[in-house]
């Protein structure tokens, strides 16, 4: 397992908690508007690199410090050894938050049927069908669906989240998402962020929205879900 990078000390990744954040190298997805490139490209040379040695080394120094661990990437549910990794932390004392992309819905399962995620965060791109060809080059709308479905009942706290970025995300978009995951607990809208992105030429013009339409946005999905903010 290659981690991509660790932000030591993070007050808005895990809700509630002062966290450590590890990012795992390597994604499944290719969305343009992705601000970790080289983590989604799996890089060998990443600056940031660190062994699990340094990473556990560090853990272990921060006891009593740090309320948390928050596993990114990349996308960590690619690594078959991710459960050995959450385990490892968890036996340091500390809860662990996934975020995911939803791909990997039976490593999802497998990890929550061990106690081994005490948060999940899955991203919703944009409508499920419209991944293959826009996020990723093939994506089963099936295993997004499936994830979602896992997610919403395993016992443990969860969000999902949509950056806001067009194309890919319109009015109608956030109201059939929040629609598919009604009921849920928290729908985080995220504005887009620029900056170094996966594919700047995917976009001919700024592809962000203003602040009242992110508003807007927040108010087509509030009917659906128990809570929508944006972050």
């Amino acid at each position: 397992m290659l981690i991509g990078g660790i932000q030591k000390t993070s007050c808005i990744d895990y809700p509630g908690k002062l966290s450590c954040v590890l990012f795992l190298s390597g994604c499944n997805f290719d969305c343009p508007y992705c601000h970790n490139p080289q983590l989604a490209r799996g890089a060998e040379g990443l600056p940031g690199r660190v062994s699990l040695d340094e990473a556990f080394g560090f853990l272990g120094r921060r006891r009593g410090l740090l309320d948390g661990v928050v596993v990114s990437g990349g996308e960590p549910t690619l690594h078959p050894d991710l459960p050995e990794l959450c385990r490892r932390i968890k036996q340091l004392g500390y809860p662990v938050k996934l975020d995911t992309n939803g791909s990997r819905p039976d490593m999802i399962a497998a990890l929550v049927a061990d106690g081994l995620v005490d948060y999940i965060a899955m991203d919703l791109k944009t409508d499920p069908e419209r991944y293959s060809g826009c996020v990723a080059p093939r994506c089963d709308a099936r295993a997004l669906r499936a994830s979602i479905r896992t997610i919403m009942h395993a016992g443990v706290p969860y969000e999902f989240r949509t950056t806001c970025v067009r194309p890919l995300v319109s009015t109608g978009t956030v109201e059939r998402l929040a629609r598919l995951i009604r009921g849920s607990r928290l729908y985080v809208l995220q504005p887009f962020r620029g900056g170094d992105i996966l594919h700047p030429e995917f976009f001919d013009a700024d592809p962000g929205f203003s602040a009242a339409e992110m508003d807007e946005l927040a108010r087509r999905a509030e009917p659906w879900v128990e809570r929508c903010c944006v972050r």
